[in-house]
């Protein structure tokens, strides 16, 4: 009898194209679920016989009381090498293998400079207007040359972010709590002297660390208060690296120019939530990962996990 392998949340119905599952076929019995579920019974019914899972990145927590509910399941891979949503604790007590796979970190960073350049250059006010035989030419565009780049983080994206700002001919501030004048130097940026001094100093500011302890909650109140009324946040990293609550009343009051966000607190977004209706917000459904490259990296290296696996020699095992 074949194993079974679910892949969830599959939205845009492309995870069985994107890599050769035939590969596995004699011994993997491998479907898609496009339909999100919020309710735990009921996804759990639709995967009890399941062997393995394949899940992208955290739009579906893989929490303990799931684990238990699911008795076959012996195998967990997700895209990327980190996963706040999956309990690897509850994972490892049950003997399910967690595994992961490679990310590219070139779909993230060109997602932002969309939503940064859709804000600067005010796209969809401006195309929603022409397309609906609106006022020709409302507003006034931003433009990057000679402003101020600030990056929360100079890793792997932050870096890449701080060489197109170059290109743009903008001042790129970065800051994080490890990061070091020698560092920044190495990319061409600036150390700002505090995390005030790089909101109080940026015409934009991009998040891009990893949400952890340390990061969660790292942008509140003050430093939304510290920025110039004419920036912009952009945030596509994890919303609860930045105060939710604060950022809303930033946005309410006008104090901020604007925010691009990518992620947020609760996905899919509830239909009534307020970052659906703020003017000044440009907000995607958490596409930052979401590309073709990136989808053949996850479901390809999936594949590789499964073989892996089943040679009794898992591959990139988290936890």
């Amino acid at each position: 009898m074949k194993l079974k392998c679910a892949i969830l949340d599959d939205y845009q119905q492309v995870a069985l194209a994107m890599a050769d599952w035939s590969a596995i076929a004699e011994r993997v019995e491998v479907f898609a679920m496009s339909q999100h579920f919020t309710d735990e019974a009921e996804l759990a019914v639709h995967l009890q016989d399941c062997d393995m899972l394949v899940i992208m990145r955290e739009r579906t927590p893989i929490t303990a009381t799931l684990l238990a509910r699911l008795p076959k399941l012996k195998l967990l891979i997700t895209s990327g090498m980190r996963n706040a949503s999956i309990d690897l604790a509850a994972a490892e007590q049950r003997g399910i293998v967690v595994c992961g796979t490679a990310s590219g970190s070139a779909a993230p960073m060109e997602l932002t400079w969309a939503l940064l350049l859709g804000l600067a250059k005010h796209t969809v006010a401006e195309n929603a207007g022409l397309r609906n035989n609106g006022p020709w030419q409302q507003a006034l565009g931003v433009t990057l040359q000679g402003k101020t780049l600030g990056l929360l983080g100079l890793g792997k994206i932050g870096s890449q972010m701080a060489r197109v700002a170059q290109a743009f001919g903008m001042r790129v501030l970065a800051w994080s709590q490890n990061l070091t004048a020698e560092r920044a130097g190495q990319q061409g940026v600036a150390l700002a002297e505090s995390k005030r001094a790089l909101f109080e100093q940026s015409d934009f500011v991009s998040v891009h660390l990893v949400l952890s302890e340390r990061s969660r909650g790292l942008v509140g109140r003050d430093e939304l208060a510290a920025m110039k009324p004419s920036a912009y946040l952009i945030n596509t990293s994890r919303a609860a690296i930045v105060d939710q609550a604060a950022l809303i009343e930033a946005l309410q009051q006008q104090r901020i120019a604007g925010a691009g966000l990518d992620v947020f607190e609760v996905e899919p977004l509830p239909m009534d939530d307020i970052f659906r209706r703020l003017p000044n917000v440009l907000a995607t459904p958490h596409l930052g990962y979401v590309a073709d490259d990136n989808y053949r990296i996850y479901f390809r290296e999936a594949i590789e996990d499964i073989e892996a696996f089943l040679a009794g020699q898992p591959l990139r095992r988290l936890g």
